[in-house]
Formats: C-alpha cells, structure tokens, sequence
C-alpha cells in the first residue's frame, strides 16, 4: 500500500490529527492529583470517570489530558448516533463560584 493512498494508516492519521487540530476547541477543567505512596492519581473534577494513574506528575497530567480527550470524543459521538439527524449543537455558558 503506498503511503500517499488516504486509506493508508499513517497518512490516514496524519490526515485525522490535521483536521482534529483546525477545528479544536480550547476548554478548561480543573485537574485533581493525589499522591498515593509513589504514584500518582488524577480525575476532572467536572466530568465523572474522568481519571487516570502514572509514575510521576507530568505523566499522570499527560495521562489526564488523553483520558480526557477520549471521553470527550467519545461522549459526543454516542450523542450524534443516539440522537440521529435531530441534533443542534449551541456554546451553553454557566458561572459557577471558583
């Protein structure tokens, strides 16, 4: 399979990040560790099952960040099916005390 066809998994991918990236959205959550004897644990305080584990901080938080982003991408896709062609989307703000 040459590297050039769109079906193959590297351009494949390079392809899927590209577009990922153009159409991202910066969100904030608030990140939560724990020292637990000599690991790390971490969940988001605003999304339940949200969590994660790792060796050090750093690797927890990046750990954090793609758990975070699987759930999010998850949640919106089970949304799209279950809801079919009747969905509409709209920014919703709350102001919640820090």
């Amino acid at each position: 399979m040459d590297k050039q066809d769109p079906l193959h998994p590297l351009t494949f991918a390079k392809n899927r990040i590209s577009c990922y990236n153009r159409s991202m959205v910066k969100r904030e959550f608030t990140a939560v560790y724990q020292k637990r004897g000599n690991r790390y644990i971490a969940w988001i305080e605003e999304i339940p099952g949200v969590n994660t584990q790792g060796k050090t901080k750093t690797e927890t938080k990046e750990n954090l960040k793609e758990a975070l982003a699987l759930i999010l991408e998850t949640n919106r896709k089970l949304a799209s099916r279950r809801a079919g062609r009747m969905i509409f989307r709209e920014p919703l703000r709350v102001a919640i005390p820090a």
